[in-house]
């Protein structure tokens, strides 16, 4: 067969992902921490970008209905750069924000005799001092880590230098919560000594603060603890080994093992209860972030619902093209290039950024009109919904609709919600011309079936029953998945807990 060359041309139709659009679809998904993190570093890299910190609210929805929430977004304005410009008696590049402290000691001598003594060192009203900026570097501080604080102790309880060689890759093996991630024998392997070794060192740093640390399971943990409060008895430690009775609640079999009586055996349950199963959490642990929603719902006074966006998470930026013109008069060619390139991002940052807005504000004003019934009733009026349902009620994708639900939330007078929240499976109607119901309403029913049994545990057969006889389909396999889902436990274990909470009544 023989090889021969030849050209074609060919017509066809392909989706090409530029960077831009890359990027684009990024915002789109980003959280509003990290959105203002990438605001942040496009204003330090970008000449031509600045930051709106005069707050004006801009329509950015110029097709809105009237009476409809306006929402704040970034779009493109020059006024406060001309504004400045025209105020100033000299070229930009001469212009200082901050006076050097050799101006403000000479300003000072040439305003004439200052008032000396004690006097001279109140800070004036309203005034800030002049070591303010190195004052208030001296204030901060940080808690110590875990490994600081561990660090610290093994100095102390290992004099060794191997040992504390050890203790340092021991340190190095926790996690978060103290616990010992690596087994001895690869740490030993790692280290090329012996595991008892390691056993032995391990020991001694188990003596540190907090009590608990380097467990290796949440067994050793509690003992750890229980030893250095001196109650580690046999009885204790019988009830330590067997967590799994505990969690199941088959306190006879607890009592039997323990060899106690109930009371003992509550006492000691208690006792349990009041350690802590994460003792590294105290040190070192990152900050929790509050939760800023994204969206605002209200209500409006003739009983629709208002949607708008939280302008504080939105960020601001304008394009100063008055900088822009003035720059590019003076600038050489491949300077113009630059500036170009700098234009064109800028201009980019912002139409992505009204982009993104509106299309959260689409995306979350549908979810509202679809759940409606959730924000006047309650979540077991929660409708089952899906992602094609809003993409093909605001003529979007589903993708696009799955990548604005992300890591955004949603503040409405029943509580904040993050959009996907709202998502959720449908479960069949008993009845043939019945609406589906949502999984989250169904799971919020057998919450409050389960609530009011009283005496008279439901099984999980007698949950379907009821459920049924309410007109909601559902099979005995998925009222078990979602009554464990809701930590609720099996009505064997329920009706232990009922007799013996009748035998303490007694």
């Amino acid at each position: 067969m023989a090889l021969k060359q030849r050209l074609e041309l060919r017509q066809g139709q392909s989706l090409v992902m530029t960077p831009q659009l890359q990027q684009a679809i990024k915002l789109l998904q980003m959280s509003n921490i990290e959105l203002q993190a990438f605001v942040d570093q496009e204003l330090e890299r970008n000449p031509l970008l600045e930051r709106d910190e005069r707050g004006e609210v801009r329509n950015a929805q110029p097709d809105a209905p009237e009476g409809q929430p306006v929402m704040v977004s970034a779009l493109q304005s020059t006024s406060g750069a001309e504004e400045r410009l025209r105020t100033l008696d000299t070229e930009l590049e001469n212009v200082f924000t901050h006076e050097s402290r050799a101006d403000a000691a000479h300003r000072q001598a040439a305003s004439g005799p200052q008032e000396s003594g004690w006097a001279s060192l109140r800070p004036q009203a309203g005034a800030p001092s002049a070591s303010d900026e190195l004052d208030f570097a001296a204030t901060l501080s940080r808690q110590p880590t875990l490994s600081e604080h561990l660090t610290d102790q093994m100095n102390l309880l290992l004099t060794d230098p191997a040992e504390r060689l050890i203790g340092q890759h021991l340190i190095g093996m926790l996690d978060e919560a103290g616990y010992l991630t690596a087994g001895t024998d690869s740490i030993a392997a790692t280290l090329g000594t012996s595991p008892v070794h390691v056993e032995t060192v391990l020991h001694k740093l188990q003596a540190a603060d907090p009590p608990g640390v380097f467990a290796r399971d949440l067994a050793e943990c509690l003992s750890l603890q229980l030893r250095e409060r001196n109650r580690f008895d046999p009885a204790m430690a019988a009830l330590v080994a067997n967590l799994g009775l505990l969690a199941r609640r088959d306190y006879s079999a607890l009592r039997s093992l323990c060899r106690v009586d109930l009371d003992d055996l509550k006492d000691m349950i208690a006792e349990l209860r009041a350690l802590d199963p994460k003792p590294g959490h105290a040190f070192g642990s990152d900050p929790v972030q509050p939760v800023i929603p994204d969206v605002l719902v209200r209500a409006a006074p003739d009983g629709a619902w208002i949607v708008e966006l939280n302008t504080e998470t939105l960020p601001r930026v304008l394009v100063n093209n008055q900088y822009l013109a003035h720059v590019s008069s003076q600038a050489r060619s491949e300077d113009r290039v630059y500036l170009s390139e700098c234009q064109a991002s800028a201009a980019w940052l912002v139409k992505s950024l009204d982009q993104r807005a509106r299309t959260i504000l689409k995306v979350a004003r549908e979810i509202v009109r679809q759940q409606d019934a959730f924000l006047m009733l309650g979540v077991q009026h929660l409708r089952p919904l899906n992602l094609k349902t809003v993409a093909d009620a605001i003529e979007m994708h589903e993708s696009t609709v799955s990548r604005v639900t992300s890591n955004k939330y949603m503040a409405t007078p029943r509580g904040i919600f993050e959009l996907k929240y709202f998502f959720t499976t449908a479960i069949a109607s008993a009845d043939a011309d019945g609406d589906a119901h949502s999984a989250e309403a169904v799971r919020h029913r057998i919450r409050t079936l389960i609530a009011a049994e009283g005496q008279d545990v439901l099984s999980d057969d007698t949950l379907v029953e009821r459920l049924r006889a309410s007109g909601i389909e559902i099979a005995r396999r998925t009222v078990a998945k979602y009554r464990e889902g809701l930590g609720i436990p099996s009505s064997v274990q329920r009706r232990r807990e009922a007799r013996v909470n009748r035998r303490e009544e007694r």
